[in-house]
Order: C-alpha cells, then structure tokens, then sequence
C-alpha cells in the first residue's frame, strides 16, 4: 500500500506541475520593429500566375521580370506596380519542355531562378533540364549544360558542362560572372561572361582616356594662355617681352620632351 500511494503521490505531482507550467504567447520572442506595411501588388490568382522570383528587368529599369516556375514562363511587368500595371509573356510557352530559339516559343522545364546582368541578358537555371539558359531579344540560347539528360558535375566549355537537378545561380557585376550554388553537388561553380555583357566594351572612354584629354586640354588652356599674354603684354610692359619670349621657349621645349 505503501508503494501504491508513493506512486499515486508522483503521479498527481506530475499533473499537477503540468497544469501550472503557462507556456509563453507565441508573440513573446518576437521583437517588431515598427514603420513597415505590407502590400499586395501582384495577385497571381486573377492573372493565372504563379510567381516564384522577380527581379528589375536591369540596373536602374523600374520595369520587373517575374519567373512563373510552375508554369515555366516569364513575364514582363511594366510600372506602376500596381492594379494598373502592364503584363507581358516575354518567353516560354507554358508547357514543361526543352527548346531554344524564338522567345515565344522557347520552352523550359520549372527554372529554378534567374539573374539579370548589366545589359539586361536574363540567365536561367532551368534545373529540370540541368542547363543554364540565356535570354535576351534575339531569343532563347543555351550557355551550359543541356547536352545531356542526365546530372552531373562536369566542369568545361559549356557544351561539357552539366549540373545536378537543384542548383540557382546569381550575377556578379564585380567579376562580370555567373556563380551557381550547385546545391545537389554540394559545389559553387563559376560562369565567366562575355565583356560586352557587363558594359565593358561599350564604346564609353575608361577613366585612364579620360584623365588624358583632361590634361590635353588644360596644357592647350596653358599654351593658349601664354602666347595670348605674349602678344599683348608688350604693348602694356613693352621692356619684358624678350623675358616672355625665353618662357614661351622653355615651354615648348618641355612639351616636346613628354
């Protein structure tokens, strides 16, 4: 009896102590910084879009790329962001498959994710087709991977390459590069890009050109300066003219010698 009533004594000790335990709110941990509203902008319910990920269509552009991955299509979206805003299908149409080419009838199979570089070129990592995919206005094309059906960890020209089936990728201005985190590899891989899609070679002079026709024109500043002061001065200090004169010599002198 003894050992009935120790037990019985454990057991609504047990209860007890449960039925006074409060557990904190669920708000207790949580610590709100005040001043932000959320705001719907883009109901894919009315639209019949399923948007995964959007982006600025480039640096500086208020209009937006959003990736429909469900449907394996993207779309253009122009501001206001709002009820009023302008969508359009920029490519793929619709049906889970593989296929460069025209934007309208360009196919992709679920995307992962897409990055956009300086020039406004869209890269895709279409993951059910393990291929990294470039858009732009000429069309779709395919930069790595793709030749193969099967995954893989192949590193190369882009025609070797291949991917496992999760992997996203992101753009780096800095490095004018393409770094994809290869999650199913357990890698992080690197595209470089070509100049002329990170700004490189568009025709605009680089700081070294600049640098030079600025001190081109301030030594022709200079040089127009003095022969102007040379003609005129004799008639106001006619006694140092031939001072001016050795100046003048000196100087083209140093110009000669750079």
């Amino acid at each position: 009896m003894a050992v009935l009533g120790f037990f019985l004594s454990a057991a609504l000790f047990l209860i007890s102590s449960q039925m006074l335990h409060v557990s904190p709110a669920p708000g207790d941990h949580v610590v709100l910084e005040e001043g932000y509203v959320v705001t719907t902008v883009f109901d894919g319910h009315k639209l019949g879009i399923n948007p995964h990920s959007v982006l600025p269509a480039m640096r500086g552009s208020s209009s937006l790329i959003v990736l429909d991955s469900v449907g394996s299509a993207f779309y253009s979206v122009s501001p206001p962001i709002s009820g009023d805003m302008e969508i359009k299908k920029l490519s793929g149409d619709g049906i889970a498959a593989y296929s460069d080419g025209q934007l309208t009838s360009a196919q992709f199979n679920q995307p992962r994710n897409f990055a956009v570089d300086l020039k406004g070129n869209i890269y895709v990592a279409d993951k059910r087709n393990h291929a990294i995919r470039k858009i732009n206005t000429s069309g779709v094309k395919t930069i790595a991977g793709g030749y193969s059906e099967k995954t893989g960890r192949g590193d190369g020209p882009g025609r070797n390459a291949s991917f496992s089936s999760d992997f996203e990728l992101s753009f780096i201005p800095q490095s004018c590069s393409l770094l994809i985190s290869d999650h199913g590899n357990q890698l992080i891989r690197q595209i470089l890009l070509k100049e002329e899609d990170c700004g490189k070679n568009d025709g605009s002079p680089s700081l070294i050109s600049a640098v030079s026709i600025w001190a081109l024109g301030v030594c022709l500043s200079c040089f127009v300066g003095l022969v102007i002061g040379i003609i005129v001065r004799p008639y106001i200090f006619p006694h140092v003219w031939l001072s001016d004169l050795l100046h003048l010599c000196l100087f083209l002198q140093f110009l000669f010698q750079l």
